[in-house]
């Protein structure tokens, strides 16, 4: 049923109701845990019970941390990894270039240094290397006397790359990407995502498998005696980069990722780490940081020199204990990110001009590629495809007759699955990833075959409206849009994947003020005035044209209804209520 009977927003979207619960069920929560029944509403429709709700309000990881044993292989390489470090060999550790590699890299290199190791580190050019562990680089760090090679947020499918090197060093694999057929013959591939693992513990990211990997690595050296004479390090220092990983690598926000974010936002707002105080200092966030923060400021910014410069830039801010150096590699991200958003930006228009040819000939699939598309950037261009078409969506770059790219999916579409079966059917050189996202390489002579298989494995997805449904949470009067209903909401957090922030609409008000802030005029700062009394402030990012940013540049004008987040805002010590307009409709 339609909310407000909006059909067709100002965005084109059609707004929904949330699927309802019994109301009973709301209420009683409600009246049990001493809360407003707004509140009781919101909980019982994201499906917790009165006895889930204190965990879900306040997750630990002491009720949520899982027995590090539970995952295939764990305990074997904690052995090798105790092993190394009482015997002070050397360790190489392989990363990856995107936010998840980064931290999982920073958090093992960091705690085996503090351990006494000697490791050294590598991160592979996206463009020179490709993704995934290489010979050549694992060879280099055991020539420089690694003895146990690492590789985290990779190798799972590393069967080639190891090959060579099984007589050079131990090779053990901390990873989290879709598993396919027999494991490599290494030491140890510890992944929750392998077809024989029975741990369920399959929607957390490689720093969160690292991360319990290293309260296992502890649990093994404290049981040997190793701590008798030296402190044990506090590994609740090291969840502000499972915290960053898990949310910008959109891990599904519930269980135990909800606890990771909560308590490394925590340990993120005490700004220990140089690294990530230097970011938060680029990015101009003054107050504590949010898992939002982490998606749209920090993320973006360690990404960037992965896609477009020096692959291991990111994680040599997030290791560096220097606060002059972190601060000279924090701006340089910095620009290197504003370098990115030009170079994306470019890319982005002309993959959405081809993506809405391939909708009028009704590809259920979209799949662009084009010469000269910077690799780096593709994966951006294809969400934003995704964003405007709600179709899954694959865009690559073209450099001497090999395509390159990288895809993301809509909700309830497996597009990691789909890859692995497109290259296990031969239309792929390489391929995988993981439900929401996914990387492929191919000859460009066999794009259009790719395609079809595309189409005729996801021939679901040529079913999905023209654009996403906007679900609507409730109604809410602008006059009882306080600061104390938005922290409430709040404690529902942190929002993203598998745990949607709520989405209000605001019916029936009036814009009596606009302005335009920020760089170029891309923010609309407006005042709100509610029917029945009352005023609230408001925000539309990336308002730089389109129907809603003009509905919102009038003042004046006829009543909206107005859909958003309501949201706690503080600023030197005084918290208010914003709302964050991301639709509108006429009322």
């Amino acid at each position: 049923m339609n909310a407000l009977g909006v059909v067709r927003s100002l965005t084109g979207k059609s707004w929904v109701w949330r699927p309802a619960v019994e109301e009973r069920i709301g209420q009683g929560l409600a009246q049990q845990l001493d809360l407003p029944e707004l509140m009781g509403r919101l909980l019982a429709a994201r499906g917790v019970s009165v006895a889930d709700a204190p965990v879900f309000l306040d997750p630990t990881l002491r009720a949520l941390l899982p027995d590090p044993s539970s995952i295939i292989d764990m305990d074997v390489a904690a052995t090798r990894l105790a092993d190394a470090v009482m015997a002070g060999e050397p360790i190489g550790v392989f990363g990856d270039y995107d936010v998840d590699g980064a931290c999982s890299a920073a958090l093992l290199v960091s705690l085996l240094r503090v351990l006494g190791c000697t490791v050294y580190h590598h991160v592979p050019d996206r463009i020179l290397e490709g993704y995934g562990p290489n010979s050549e680089a694992l060879r280099a760090m055991a020539e420089r006397g690694a003895r146990v090679l690492v590789c985290v947020d990779c190798g799972t499918s590393g069967h080639e790359a190891f090959a060579p090197l099984h007589n050079m060093a131990d090779i053990v694999v901390f990873d989290h990407h879709k598993s396919e057929g027999a494991p490599p013959p290494i030491r140890a591939l510890v992944n929750p995502n392998r077809l024989d693992c029975g741990s369920g513990l399959r929607d957390i990211c490689a720093a969160a498998v690292t991360f319990i990997a290293c309260v296992a690595l502890l649990r093994t050296l404290r049981q040997r005696g190793f701590f008798a004479a030296r402190a044990e390090p506090d590994l609740r220092e090291y969840l502000d980069l499972v915290a960053l990983a898990t949310v910008c690598d959109v891990m599904p926000l519930t269980g135990l990722n909800r606890a990771f974010v909560i308590q490394g936002l925590r340990v993120m707002a005490r700004r220990a780490r140089p690294g990530l105080a230097a970011l938060l200092e680029v990015a101009k966030l003054a107050e504590a940081p949010t898992a939002m923060n982490c998606g749209f400021a920090l993320g973006p910014r360690i990404n960037a020199a992965g896609r477009i410069a020096e692959a291991d830039m990111g994680l040599r801010l997030l290791l560096t204990e220097d606060a002059g150096m972190a601060a000279a590699l924090a701006q340089t991200l910095d620009e290197v990110n504003k370098q990115r958003q030009l170079v994306e930006a470019a890319v982005t228009a002309e993959a959405l001009t081809l993506a809405e040819a391939q909708m009028d000939a009704g590809h259920g699939v979209l799949l662009l590629a084009r010469e000269g598309w910077h690799t780096g950037v593709v994966g951006i261009a294809a969400g934003r495809v995704k964003e405007k078409f709600n179709r899954p969506a694959l865009v690559a770059g073209i450099t001497n007759g090999v395509a390159k790219g990288s895809g993301r999916s809509v909700p309830g579409i497996d597009l990691g699955a789909a890859i692995i079966a497109a290259r296990q059917a031969g239309h792929l050189t390489t391929g995988g990833g993981h439900a929401m996202a996914a990387g492929f390489s191919l000859p460009q002579e066999g794009l259009s075959a790719f395609h079809a298989f595309m189409n005729e494995r996801l021939a679901q997805a040529g079913d999905l409206p023209l654009s996403a449904e906007l679900t609507l949470d409730g109604v809410l009067g602008i006059a009882g849009a306080d600061a104390a209903l938005a922290q409430l909401v709040a404690r529902l957090g942190p929002f993203g994947n598998g745990n949607a922030e709520p989405l209000f609409v605001l019916p029936r008000a009036r814009v009596v003020r606009s302005d335009r802030i920020g760089k170029d005029g891309g923010t609309i700062r407006a005042m709100l005035e509610g029917e029945g009394g009352g005023r609230l402030k408001a925000l539309l990012f990336r308002a730089k044209e389109g129907p809603l940013a003009e509905a919102l540049d009038r003042t004046g004008g006829a009543p909206l209804h107005l859909a958003g987040h309501l949201r706690a805002e503080s600023w030197q010590g005084r918290v208010s209520a914003g709302f964050f307009i991301t639709d509108a409709a006429p009322a």
